[in-house]
């Protein structure tokens, strides 16, 4: 029987590459996302070429109750076990200095970045109980392990999901279950487009004068985690492009 992940945030950027790495490698899908449309277009692809089976959930991490009701509508006939869960849902707002930060901005981060993956966990860590296996991926930062100008709160959310990663470790490991957190560093997404509600030249300068990490090369970590022995756990995985340091250190070289 196909083993099946469940990733969250998957209608674009690092986790529609995690549903493409893994439907490829003969894995069952449930993805979740806030856009229907794309995740119902992203189910029909991923169903025909690589025929595997797909559920879509679509809601938005941040609401307690639309997750858990979201999580109990999983069939449970199709995917009887969730055998990896990919936190990727996440997201940057605004940048600016925290004297001047944005009331709205930060809730939106903190929501999504901790409390939404605090959810879905919640969710899912019961079953996985149950189960007696299971593999559990976080998708953080560089910014969990630095900060950067005008990166406060976002870089707060990052380290929290650090936090959370070291201390799911502990807490489930009488249970059989892995935890890995993967830092990835610059990576060119949606996710600075969304940082900069929308500025397209502006979120496109953040990438210039380098060759940044491409969804791809994150998801093809992940899977590479994700398949490893059973004995054998990826605690943290930091990754960057070959120009860039760490959070807030980058050469401008294109590679």
């Amino acid at each position: 029987m196909n083993r099946t992940v469940l990733i969250t945030g998957a209608t674009s950027g690092i986790g529609q590459s995690c549903a493409l790495q893994f439907a490829k490698n003969n894995f069952n899908l449930i993805l979740t996302g806030r856009r229907l449309d794309r995740l119902t277009a992203l189910k029909a692809s991923l169903e025909e070429q690589y025929h595997c089976a797909v559920q879509i959930l679509c809601f938005d991490v941040r609401h307690l109750e639309e997750t858990k009701q979201a999580i109990a509508t999983i069939d449970t006939t199709r995917f009887p076990v969730i055998d990896i869960l990919i936190n990727n849902a996440g997201l940057a707002s605004g940048m600016s200095t925290i004297d001047e930060g944005d009331y709205d901005d930060w809730n939106v981060m903190i929501d999504t970045n901790v409390k939404g993956l605090l959810h879905v966990s919640r969710e899912v860590m019961p079953m996985m109980k149950r189960q007696g296996v299971g593999h559990i991926v976080n998708i953080s930062s560089t910014a969990a392990k630095d900060v950067y100008a005008k990166g406060n709160v976002y870089c707060a959310t990052k380290h929290a999901v650090d936090a959370l990663s070291k201390s799911m470790r502990i807490d489930l490991l009488p249970y059989g279950i892995k935890v890995t957190s993967v830092n990835p560093g610059a990576c060119e997404t949606e996710f600075s487009l969304v940082r900069f509600k929308g500025d397209e030249d502006r979120a496109n300068a953040v990438y210039d004068g380098f060759t940044p990490l491409t969804p791809s090369d994150v998801a093809d970590a992940i899977y590479y985690a994700c398949t490893l022995p059973t004995h054998v756990c990826i605690n943290d995985l930091t990754l960057t492009c070959l120009t860039q340091a760490n959070a807030h250190y980058t050469i401008k070289k294109t590679v």
